[in-house]
């Protein structure tokens, strides 16, 4: 390995211990070696998986809003109730330091929130021997990692199947990021009941964004201005609702009686709306609880084929949907 990285063994030790000492440009060979020749190294430097500190680490997106809060609480229970230290932290966009600091921490291993991780450093990780667990993926991760998400797929065709019971035919989508697996998964979902109950729903229907609520309200009256204004939209998100709601009042649109929104998560923030928010129910503290506990089983005993597990979604509904005015 330290032949294809063009560099020492002693460097390739470093890269995988988390000492600091090492140029992001070496780093990077070292990780793209790493990845490319499946090396695994010894558990924590030498020691036993069972000998390792009973501590894990939580490594965040961010730590700013609802979503947040509540994967950390349920990331901490879990922690709690089987007597393990958790750290956290956050990685930031675009930097690998998180990544450095987990490993020189040599801890049990990590569950990474939201956090759109590279096949290249998920493959230092498995060489460093630090059992992962993905929560909710960001991307498509590789097999050998393991991971807890919702039922995305099944949320956004719940979301659809309520709009189109209600009446409504002309359906609009106001998405996340294109490139984030929980917002495709969503979008398809809700196309695929749309195509099903045979009514008209193609790219000008879809709109995406950032998941920010300025963002959001420009996207969601460039389709509330369009040609085939939309009677009912799903908002990816609760947040993306919220600027929802900013464009519908910059329109002069009632809701529910000039437009549905119906959202997904269930953040509190929702039922603070006027109307409040029907949503899409995803169990965020749950998924950080299941998360944590399979980072735990893992790293008692790893392991053959990298699990996966799904949470299911719940239909919630309030104000903000009602039957298609005649």
């Amino acid at each position: 390995m330290a032949a294809a990285a063009g560099t020492s063994v002693p460097t390739i030790s470093k890269v995988l211990s988390g000492r600091s000492d090492v140029s992001a440009e070496m780093r990077e060979k070292v990780m793209r070696a790493v990845a490319d020749l499946g090396y695994r190294g010894r558990a924590g430097r030498g020691a036993p998986p069972s000998a390792r500190p009973a501590m894990v680490e939580l490594v965040m997106s961010g730590l700013e809003g609802t979503w947040a809060n509540r994967a950390l609480s349920g990331v901490e229970r879990a922690a709690a109730a089987a007597g393990v230290a958790l750290v956290v932290s956050v990685a930031h966009r675009d930097d690998d330091a998180w990544l450095t600091r987990l490993l020189d921490r040599n801890l049990g291993g990590a569950v990474l929130a939201l956090v759109d991780a590279t096949p290249e450093q998920l493959a230092t990780l498995d060489a460093a021997r630090v059992p992962v667990v993905l929560l909710d993926p960001v991307t498509q991760p590789p097999s050998t990692v393991a991971g807890v998400g919702a039922t995305n797929w099944a949320g956004g065709r719940a979301a659809a199947e309520h709009l189109i019971a209600l009446g409504h035919e002309r359906l609009g989508i106001v998405a996340g990021h294109r490139g984030h697996l929980y917002s495709r998964a969503r979008v398809d979902g809700f196309r695929s009941a749309a195509i099903e109950a045979g009514l008209r729903f193609d790219e000008t229907s879809v709109v995406f964004t950032d998941w920010k609520r300025g963002d959001a309200a420009e996207r969601a009256t460039a389709l509330l201005t369009g040609d085939r204004r939309p009677t009912a939209v799903f908002a990816c998100s609760d947040n993306i609702a919220v600027g929802v709601y900013d464009a519908a009042e910059a329109l002069a649109l009632r809701i529910p009686d000039d437009l549905a929104v119906i959202g997904f998560d269930d953040l509190p923030e929702g039922q603070w709306l006027r109307p409040a928010l029907t949503t899409i129910r995803q169990p965020i503290a749950e998924m950080g609880e299941a998360a944590l506990r399979m980072l735990l089983r893992i790293m008692a005993h790893p392991p053959t084929n990298s699990p996966r597990e799904e949470l299911a979604t719940d239909l919630i509904v309030r104000g903000s949907t009602a039957p298609l005015p005649r």
